[in-house]
């Protein structure tokens, strides 16, 4: 195995504990510490300049945050699964993420066409070619 990959699994079970540890003292809850993942798996999965990325890329770039956050949710719940299980877990749950992701874009560029049919209609209006 990569060395590196071992070294990710240490750096997602230290800060799984991180969290577990802020959870247990109060300092911040359940809900503010998903809160705060989902705002960054929602900024690195719809970065628009990372075009040149697959979707396979970006849910790369989200894994160890959807990691985080299942371990969260799970630390919460007073479930504290290895990291196999969690990898797995987030592997299983992903094709739902990415289906949404997918419809939230399919919204968005059937925004941006009735946008650009309603300025050519105004050109048109307008009498520009």
């Amino acid at each position: 195995m990569n060395t590196a990959n071992l070294q990710l699994e240490g750096l997602y079970a230290a800060l799984s504990a991180l969290m577990t540890a802020l959870r247990q003292s109060g300092a911040v809850s359940e809900a503010d510490l998903d809160a705060a993942l989902a705002d960054v798996e929602d900024t690195v999965t719809a970065d628009r300049s990372r075009a040149d990325l697959s979707s396979a890329h970006l849910d790369a770039i989200a894994f160890p945050i959807r990691y985080l956050r299942l371990a969260n949710k799970l630390g919460a719940e007073g479930s504290y699964p290895g990291f196999a299980e969690l990898t797995a877990r987030v592997g299983r749950e992903k094709p739902q993420q990415a289906e949404l992701r997918s419809l939230e874009r399919e919204e968005i560029e059937a925004s941006e066409d009735a946008d650009v049919r309603r300025l050519e209609e105004i050109d048109r209006s307008a009498g520009r070619p």
